[in-house]
């Protein structure tokens, strides 16, 4: 049955790979894949393709990358690829109601969170600044209403003490893949029965702004090892030191310390700063980047650029 179906495949960035590779190597006919435009990217800002795309065109797919998906013109074509299932993951923008109506079997989804938890562009991001011990994926019905469609499947995977937004990443594109290879199927068979989702649990992940990546020293310790570790490798959390960004790559709470106010130096050593934070606790930064260097350890800091105990980081 596989072959039958035509598919239109939506994805932008690295976690919708595996679940397009997944679906070719299933035998699905997919008939184009739609992703963002080209971007500048790096110190040279060149135009660079997103992960997406490079796949597809490593597949063999034709590619489709609209700037603005709601322009008639660029909805009439896709639609002339005539899909019976679009599938989606983190493509970057909303369907209209007319692509959403069109697929006989519908629209669905790969969002990374166990839904209703942070719908919205960031749920990685986010569920590890919150602290949570818990994610997954969800796979869903698309609607015009953000990320609120009837689900489908959803599978659930603990997160480790040592995980950040990298790693949490790679294992929930794996997950998304593999949990999209099991639910195709059973849905083009009808073996599936849609949950609608309960909106009152419903929270909420925006992508991440330049305020959210700025250390609050008045906070726990542990809410600025959770901030810091949902926001590596990007964007990074970061504090200031002399009037510049100083960014905290990777930072764990201490116990106890002496009575000073919140983003107060209390010592450096090759082992870390020590910095006051909120509720009486601490932190003692491991790795870091000063403004315009390379990232690098508390011990390579120490031995360059000492910093003095009751200097104030905010």
């Amino acid at each position: 049955m596989a072959s039958e179906v035509r598919m239109v495949f939506m994805g932008t960035p690295d976690f919708a790979v595996p679940s397009l590779q997944t679906l070719v190597r299933e035998g699905y006919r997919v008939a184009g894949v739609v992703t963002q435009p080209d971007r500048p990217r790096g110190r040279k800002r060149e135009l660079t393709p997103s992960p997406v795309k490079v796949a597809a065109m490593e597949l063999g797919l034709p590619v489709f990358q609209p700037e603005r998906l709601r322009n008639p013109e660029n909805v009439r074509r896709l639609l002339e690829w005539k899909p019976d299932l679009i599938v989606t993951a983190a493509y970057g923008q909303i369907l209209p109601r007319e692509i959403l109506e069109t697929p006989r079997y519908g629209c669905i989804n790969v969002h990374a969170s166990l839904l209703p938890k942070y719908r919205g562009g960031a749920p990685i991001h986010h569920a590890l600044i919150r602290g949570e011990k818990e994610t997954g994926v969800t796979i869903m019905y698309m609607v015009e209403a953000l990320d609120a469609g009837d689900m489908l499947a959803h599978r659930s995977i603990p997160i480790e003490e040592a995980d950040d937004v990298g790693t949490l990443h790679d294992k929930l594109a794996r997950v998304g893949a593999q949990l999209l290879r099991e639910t195709v199927p059973a849905l083009l068979e009808g073996r599936v029965q849609p949950v609608p989702q309960d909106d009152s649990q419903a929270t909420y992940a925006p992508n991440i702004r330049r305020e959210d990546e700025r250390i609050d020293w008045s906070r726990s310790a542990w809410d600025l090892v959770n901030q810091i570790r949902g926001l590596r490798p990007w964007p990074v959390a970061f504090t200031l030191w002399k009037g510049k960004p100083l960014k905290i790559w990777r930072a764990e709470p201490v116990p106890g310390r002496e009575a000073a106010a919140p983003g107060t130096v209390l010592s450096q050593t090759e082992e870390g700063v020590i910095v006051a934070a909120g509720e009486g606790g601490a932190l003692c930064i491991q790795e870091l980047q000063p403004a315009g260097k390379r990232r690098m350890t508390a011990a390579e800091f120490y031995r360059g650029r000492q910093m003095e105990p009751g200097e104030i980081l905010g």
